[in-house]
Order: C-alpha cells, then sequence, then structure tokens
C-alpha cells in the first residue's frame, strides 16, 4: 500500500496525539472504569480525527479512507483496548447512517458537534434478548401527533454513561423479522431514558459500557434517520464499516504484544540462556508475527477497495472473524510465554487478553460471521 506525503503527515500528528493525550492516562482510565469521553474528544474533534471522511460542510475533513485506517492503526497503538473502541463508536458506529442517510437539519444538529467532539455518541441496537441476532429486537417506537412514543431497553451500550444522544434501532411497524424497525436519534437526557446500570466488564475498563431503559420515550418523528422502515438494512450497512474499524486497529495491537513479548524473553534467562534462544519460543512467535503481516494485508486490500467505492461486506466480515481469533491466539502465547507474570492484574498480558476476547462477541460474534460468509459464499439458502 503506498501512502502520499499527506497520508504520513497525518499519521505522525495522530501518532503524537495518543503519545501525549492518550497512553499515559491509561492506567488511571483503567483502574476508574472509565475516561473522560468529552474531554478526549474534544481534543481530538479540533484535529479532525472523528470526522475523517464526512462532509466538510458539517465539519469533516472530506479525506479518502486511508486517512481513517491510518488513524484507527495509530489509536489502535494504546495499551489498552476500551478508549480506542469508545473512539470506535464515535467514529465509525454511530454517525456512519447519520452521515448517508440523515437530513441536513439532523446533520447539522447532531453530526456536526459529534465530529468536533462537542457530544459523545452511543450505537443502541443490543438487548438483553437480542444480541447478534439484530432482527429479534424487541424495543419499540410508536407513532404519537409528530412523536415516536419509545418503550424498551438496550444492553452493553459502549459510552452509554456519557453519552449526548445514541443511535437508536427501535421496531416502528408490527412487521416481523428484519422489516419494519427505524434508526432513530435519541438524545440522552429525555425523559424517560435512564441508566439502569452502569455494566461491570471482564475488560475493556477504560470504557464505560450501559443498560438503557426506555420508558415512554418521546422522540420527534424528524428525529428517524433516513427512510422510516428502512432501518436494519441502513444498519447492516453500518455493521460493515464498524467491522473494518475492527481489523484496522488489531495488527498494530497484535504485533505490538508479540514484540514486547519478544523483549520480555530476552531477558527472562532460563538455565542460563534467554528463552527467546528456544526455538520452539522463537518459532511460535515467527509463526504468529506471520500471520499477522497476512492479516495486516488482507486489512490493506479492504481499505483499498472500499476507498475506490466498491463493497466490502466479505472482507469486512472475514476480517472481523480471522482477526478477532488471532488476537486472542496472540495474547494466549503471550500470556504463557511470560509464565506467572502474564498472570498478574498490574501486568500488560493480562489487560491485553481481556480486552481483546471481546473482538469474537461484539459487533457479531464469531458464529455470526461465519453465517454472513456462508451465506455469501452460496454455502447456504
Amino acid at each position: 500500500m503506498e501512502f502520499t506525503a499527506e497520508h504520513n503527515a497525518f499519521r505522525e500528528m495522530v501518532r503524537s496525539f495518543v503519545d501525549k493525550e492518550l497512553t499515559p492516562h491509561v492506567d488511571e482510565w483503567e483502574k476508574a472504569e472509565i475516561f473522560p469521553a468529552h474531554e478526549v474528544f474534544k481534543k481530538a474533534g479540533d484535529l479532525g480525527i472523528l470526522g475523517i471522511e464526512y462532509d466538510p460542510a458539517y465539519g469533516g475533513m472530506g479525506q479518502d479512507h486511508l486517512y481513517t485506517m491510518i488513524a484507527v492503526e495509530e489509536i489502535g497503538r494504546m495499551p489498552c483496548g476500551g478508549v480506542p473502541m469508545a473512539f470506535g463508536v464515535q467514529m465509525m458506529m454511530a454517525t456512519p447512517s447519520l452521515h448517508k442517510h440523515g437530513s441536513p437539519e439532523l446533520k447539522e444538529k447532531y453530526l456536526r458537534p459529534a465530529i468536533a467532539g462537542d457530544m459523545v455518541t452511543s450505537i443502541a441496537v443490543t438487548e438483553p434478548d437480542a444480541g447478534s441476532d439484530v432482527a429479534a429486537i424487541r424495543t419499540r417506537a410508536v407513532k404519537d401527533g409528530d412523536d415516536w412514543v419509545i418503550n424498551g431497553s438496550k444492553v452493553f451500550i459502549t459510552s452509554g454513561t456519557q453519552s449526548d444522544w445514541l443511535c437508536l434501532l427501535a421496531r416502528t411497524s408490527d412487521e416481523g423479522g428484519y422489516r419494519g424497525m427505524s434508526q432513530i436519534i435519541v438524545e440522552r437526557n429525555a425523559p424517560g431514558l435512564e441508566v439502569a446500570k452502569k455494566l461491570e466488564k471482564y475488560g475493556m475498563h477504560s470504557s464505560d459500557t450501559a443498560l438503557l431503559t426506555f420508558d415512554d420515550v418521546r422522540v420527534p418523528i424528524s428525529n428517524t434517520i433516513g427512510v422510516e422502515g428502512r432501518g436494519f438494512q441502513q444498519q447492516m450497512e453500518q455493521f460493515v464499516v464498524e467491522r473494518m474499524f475492527a481489523s484496522y486497529g488489531k495488527a498494530e495491537s497484535m504485533q505490538r504484544a508479540l514484540d514486547k513479548t519478544a523483549e520480555y524473553l530476552k531477558q527472562r534467562i532460563v538455565k542460563g540462556r534467554p528463552l527467546i534462544a528456544s526455538d520452539y519460543v522463537a518459532y511460535k512467535l515467527a509463526d504468529l508475527s506471520a500471520q499477522v503481516d497476512v492479516f495486516r494485508a488482507h486489512a490493506n486490500a479492504m481499505a483499498e477497495k472500499f476507498n475506490r467505492g466498491e463493497d466490502t461486506t466479505r472482507e469486512a466480515t472475514i476480517s472481523k472473524l480471522i482477526g478477532a481469533r488471532l488476537a486472542r491466539d496472540v495474547g494466549d502465547w503471550c500470556l504463557q510465554f511470560h509464565g506467572g507474570m502474564g498472570y498478574m492484574e498490574d501486568f500488560w498480558v493480562a489487560r491485553y487478553v481481556r480486552d481483546t476476547r471481546l473482538g469474537s462477541i461484539g459487533g457479531g460474534s464469531d458464529e455470526t460471521m461465519l453465517q454472513v460468509l456462508a451465506r455469501i459464499d452460496g454455502f447456504t439458502p
């Protein structure tokens, strides 16, 4: 992949931002189990990071997709998964549908401040009884005059205790399955919308996650994104962008984990020589590093294809599936080679293992990715 001088300068800018404004605070945010999203996103918004490909008319940079890939790669270098995940929600999960399908009025009111970092956003799809099976959601929005009246609940909502607005997927008709859903912007301070619980998670500690409940929440019908009843299809488009995000940062974090493990093994002396001198250890690290390179090449090819305006649903699904599995494998071997040190909570390896485990669950499970691939490739009806 070839980058221009402008691409490279952008990478240096994002890397400097990550190194100076984010990484020094990771341990603090992990212990607090939250990071100051408004403060951090405002700094990112001032640099243009939150609206890289979006229309300059609403504060975006209007750049090509390779800039997005670069930003996600650099943010992925952080020694945690929670904050990069929250960036992904802001950049590539809660706002793509609004940018592509939203009315000018909605973009001005909600997209512009999200790009600027003045508003924090969340994506609200998953429900207690509907995870990867999006067609099973039950949260309903019923028309009453000029308003939607919303009832239901959403769970595992990233930035859910801090967000200013949600991109909500709800049922807006009695049609079953994937039909009759709409995407609706809901402000977090709307009467009847409550943070029922801040959830405690196995990993991703620096990112707050919430259970939200909706009790007769009234929202203007004009807050509907795109075409009423096409919310499922719009959300599927948004999922493709989300899965690409999940891929771009993984190669950097995996290679970083392997490099740090190699450095540790050079210093760890067993029976008079460093552990890295063992062929078994060296070959396993080389094998994993080679797999990371193959994964990175696939992600790069996907980015170039998307940049040409081509459909990347299959590539994003493959990348999401393979990347999540490989990250788990990398984490497991890094922990094994660190021995008892890797099992300690105050050491980086344990955090890496915890954070990467979500990759095979969030944003569509491995099983869901295989279901999508089997359908695309004609293996199932």
